[in-house]
C-alpha cells in the first residue's frame, strides 16, 4: 500500500464513526422480565403541596369540577361510574362529601381454596390479614387522604366500621371503593364519607388479596393516580388529573359562585331564608 495513500487514515476515521456510533446509539428496549414490570410512575407530593391544591378545591362540587374539566379539555373524563354512591347524605350540612387526594388501593380475587372447616379457623383468619390481605396503605394516609379502592371480588367486605374508623384517625377524609362494604350501619352512624356500589358482607380472608398500595388504578371505570384530586357528592364521583388540578379549579370556583348568586336572587324574591347552599 502507498504510504501517502489516505486509506489507512480514511479507514479509521470511519472506523472510529462507526464505534461512536454504536457508544452513543439509544439502548434497544430490553424484554420486560416475567416476575412484571410497571410502565406508569406513581408521583409523590409533599403534604405541603396537597394542602396547597387542597385549598383551590376548598366548597367545590362535582357539578362545578366536571364544568372545569370541559374547560380543560376533559370531557366525559374522570366521571366514575354513576352506580358508586355515597352510603349516606346529609342535606342540611353535606357531610357526607368528600374533597381530597387519592391513595390508591387494588385488591385482587383470591385463587386459593377456601377454608373449609378447620379447627383454629381465627388462626386462620388473622394469618390471611397479616399475610395475604392487609393494609399496607394505612401508613400513606394522611390528613386530606382520600382512600381508593379497586376491587373485583364478590360481597367482600374489605371496608368495616372498625377498620374505617383507624384510617379516619389518620386524616382520611373519605373512602371511594368499586365494590362493597359492611357494617354499613355503624358507618351511618359515625357519619364516615363513604361511596360504593352496595352493602357487603363476607371478610377478606378467604375471598380476596392485596395486589398493590399507591400504583394506578382503575375505580368506577376510570383511571385514578395517586394524588390525583377526588371530589365526591350526592352527583357522584370524579376523578380530577393533578397535572390539570390548578385550572379545573378556577374555572369550578366561577361556576360555584356564579350559581350561588343567581340561586340567592331567586331565594329572595321566593321569600325563601337563605340556606349553606347559598351563602
Amino acid at each position: 500500500m502507498n504510504p501517502a495513500s489516505p486509506l489507512p487514515f480514511l479507514l479509521l476515521l470511519l472506523g472510529t464513526c462507526l464505534w461512536g456510533s454504536l457508544l452513543h446509539s439509544p439502548a434497544a428496549p430490553s424484554n420486560p422480565p416475567r416476575s412484571g414490570t410497571n410502565y406508569i410512575a406513581t408521583p409523590v407530593y409533599t403534604a405541603e403541596q396537597d394542602a396547597e391544591i387542597l385549598a383551590l378545591f376548598d366548597g367545590l362540587r362535582v357539578a362545578d369540577v366536571s364544568d372545569g374539566m370541559d374547560a380543560v379539555g376533559l370531557h366525559n373524563i374522570g366521571l366514575m361510574d354513576p352506580g358508586i354512591g355515597p352510603l349516606w347524605k346529609d342535606p342540611t350540612n353535606y357531610a357526607h362529601r368528600i374533597i381530597g387526594i387519592a391513595v390508591t388501593v387494588r385488591y385482587v380475587p383470591t385463587q386459593r381454596p377456601p377454608a373449609g372447616l378447620r379447627e383454629d379457623f381465627d388462626g386462620w383468619v388473622g394469618d390471611w390479614y397479616e399475610n395475604l390481605s392487609p393494609e399496607p396503605f394505612a401508613p400513606l394516609l394522611r390528613q386530606g387522604s382520600v382512600l381508593v379502592i379497586e376491587e373485583h371480588g364478590k360481597d367482600a367486605g374489605t371496608i368495616g366500621s372498625n377498620n374505617i374508623l383507624s384510617w379516619t384517625l389518620r386524616g382520611c377524609v373519605g373512602v371511594v371503593t368499586s365494590a362493597t362494604a359492611r357494617d354499613t350501619d355503624e358507618i351511618i352512624t359515625q357519619r364516615i364519607p363513604l361511596y360504593f356500589t352496595g352493602p357487603g358482607r363476607g371478610i377478606r380472608p378467604g375471598r380476596n388479596e392485596v395486589e398493590s398500595v399507591n400504583r394506578p388504578i382503575v375505580c368506577g371505570g376510570v383511571l385514578v393516580m395517586p394524588g390525583d384530586l377526588i371530589v365526591a357528592d350526592g352527583d357522584g364521583v370524579i376523578v380530577v388529573p393533578r397535572a390539570k388540578a390548578a385550572a379545573v379549579a378556577a374555572y369550578a370556583r366561577q361556576t360555584l359562585e356564579g350559581d350561588k348568586s343567581g340561586r340567592r336572587r331567586l331565594y329572595e324574591r321566593l321569600g325563601r331564608p337563605l340556606d349553606p347552599s347559598v351563602q
